[in-house]
């Protein structure tokens, strides 16, 4: 699979994932999971006390997401600029993966439009989906309008 593709395909599996927790909990534990992705680079070091920087500015958005999809989809693209400097300066979020920082950079974007959209189940947007096509069908049908595919 393509590197992009599968980053990206990541990032929609983390959506997929989350939207099997209810609401107000989904933005809380969202907030949560962006704090902790923005200290993932702690423990690397790779650009000295600008690390604990960007920790901090990151948990400081990602409080602010307690209340907010915005602020979480922010904290997600500050997270995204972090893994551009880490994969330029070359040194990965996962040591013995050189790339790891660009497919993160890759699959954080995805993961921020999901939460400026206010973080929806798309679990159930799928199933409404489902739910109004076949109810269009069957509408259609009964009043002997039938559409051609």
């Amino acid at each position: 699979m393509i590197p992009s593709l599968a980053a990206v395909l990541v990032g929609v599996v983390y959506a997929l994932l989350m939207s099997l927790i209810r609401e107000p909990h989904r933005r809380r534990f969202s907030a949560i999971m962006v704090a902790g992705a923005g200290a993932a680079y702690l423990s690397g070091g790779g650009m000295g006390g600008w690390e604990f920087v960007a920790t901090a500015a990151i948990t400081y958005v990602a409080y602010r997401g307690l209340e907010s999809w915005t602020f979480i989809g922010i904290a997600w693209l500050m997270h995204t600029a972090w893994d551009v400097v880490h994969h330029v300066k070359g040194n990965p979020i996962i040591p013995f993966a050189h790339d790891s920082s660009l497919g993160c950079a890759i699959c954080d974007p995805v993961i921020a439009l999901w939460c400026f959209r206010g973080g929806p189940s798309l679990i159930a947007l799928v199933r409404g989906r489902v739910k109004a096509t076949r109810s269009d069908r069957a509408q259609d049908v009964g009043s002997g309008r039938v559409r051609s595919s």
